[in-house]
């Protein structure tokens, strides 16, 4: 297994790399720490992706709830292994995992958030409530991730605008947006509508059939 060479950034340090194993390909995971919060970012890579050619990518935030807890209450689990799967039939591409819960509040002001979406706010307005921005994530760490690998072009996989205008602030080129539209139910449907509505999000409020009654 190729292994980069360990690089030292400003932002972040690269430390170390493993096999992993996926119901859908044998990744290789990479682990980098953060140096203002000592927070541990992970990529996962498959196949040759430092040759120059635009590389199948998902810059995909820490979700507990979503991607551990198989939470309904957003898409972000049904998004993280769609990129997998996606970048797993290409044999190439790669994950970038950036450790900024709930849209960069926290899993503690997430579940707040939750309790005022619950009185009838929507997901902007319950963190605005908190006192945050409606999406407090910054990316600037991921151009020396990409960095690391050589990454210069990206065919991203999100449904995200602010993402892209992030990638292309920081020099790495977005050649094709690639939708990533998922798991759409009775427990999110609001929830996505309000990211299309009020964050911008490129989504069809009605891609997918809606469950009724709480089924999924």
């Amino acid at each position: 297994m190729a292994m980069p060479s360990p690089v030292t950034e400003e932002l972040l340090d690269y430390t170390t790399s493993c096999a992993l194993p996926t119901p859908w390909a044998q990744f290789t995971l990479h682990a980098f720490v953060e140096h203002a919060t000592g927070k541990e970012h992970l990529a996962m890579t498959l196949g040759e992706i430092g040759n120059g050619a635009p590389v199948l990518a998902r810059v995909h935030s820490e979700c507990l709830t979503g991607d551990v807890l198989f939470s309904q209450r957003c898409d972000c689990g049904a998004q993280l292994e769609g990129a997998l799967k996606r970048i797993a039939e290409e044999g190439r591409g790669i994950l970038l995992y950036l450790r900024q819960e709930g849209r960069g509040i926290g899993l503690v002001n997430k579940m707040r958030a939750y309790r005022l979406q619950e009185a009838g706010a929507d997901t902007v307005e319950a963190n605005l409530a908190l006192g945050f921005h409606a999406d407090a994530r910054n990316y600037e760490l991921c151009q020396p991730m990409f960095a690391h690998f050589g990454i210069r072009a990206l065919r991203l996989m999100t449904n995200n605008p602010r993402k892209i205008d992030a990638m292309e602030k920081l020099g790495v080129s977005v050649s094709e947006r690639v939708p990533l539209l998922v798991n759409r139910n009775a427990f999110n449907n609001s929830y996505l509508n309000t990211k299309e509505a009020k964050l911008g999000h490129m989504m069809t409020p009605l891609a997918e059939p809606v469950a009724q009654d709480g089924e999924l």
